[in-house]
């Protein structure tokens, strides 16, 4: 079995959790479905977006923009009512940007009186920040994000 169809596996089973800390959860709503009825990709997009900018924010303390994504994976469909956690960590730390691997991790809705259903992941993808100043130019990374980072 070839690492892409066994992680494949684990995110569909549940078997691996989530690597970095819970930086945004929120509900998905019926206003975020697309056509087929499951929770629109671009809103999953979004929320890594505002999560990652977060973390972001606090390491280089200040204002930042996401100036690129790569390689999104999206594993399996968000159902209205799952609980959507986004989760972070530092990958890279560079002159003027971050890179962060950001996970959404689902926890199922399930009807009063079932037992919680395993949470299981549902995309990933890599985001890259720049710092910039009020102005909007890019600006150093403190070193105290380097350190911490």
């Amino acid at each position: 079995m070839n690492q892409s169809m066994k992680n494949d596996e684990e995110h569909a089973s549940g078997t691996a959790g989530p690597h970095g800390e819970l930086l945004l959860r929120t509900l998905a709503m019926p206003a975020d479905t697309n056509p087929s009825g499951d929770i629109f990709g671009g809103w999953l997009m979004s929320q890594m977006d505002m999560g990652g900018a977060i973390l972001v924010r606090e390491l280089t303390r200040g204002r930042c923009v996401t100036v690129a994504v790569d390689a999104f994976k999206f594993h399996q469909p968000v159902k209205v009512g799952d609980v959507v956690c986004c989760h972070g960590r530092v990958i890279r730390i560079g002159t003027t940007s971050v890179t962060l691997k950001l996970e959404v991790w689902v926890k199922p809705r399930t009807p009063t009186g079932e037992p919680q259903k395993p949470t299981f992941q549902v995309t990933e993808a890599n985001f890259t920040y720049v710092a910039v100043d009020e102005a909007g130019k890019k600006r150093p990374v403190p070193d105290s994000a380097r350190a911490a980072g």
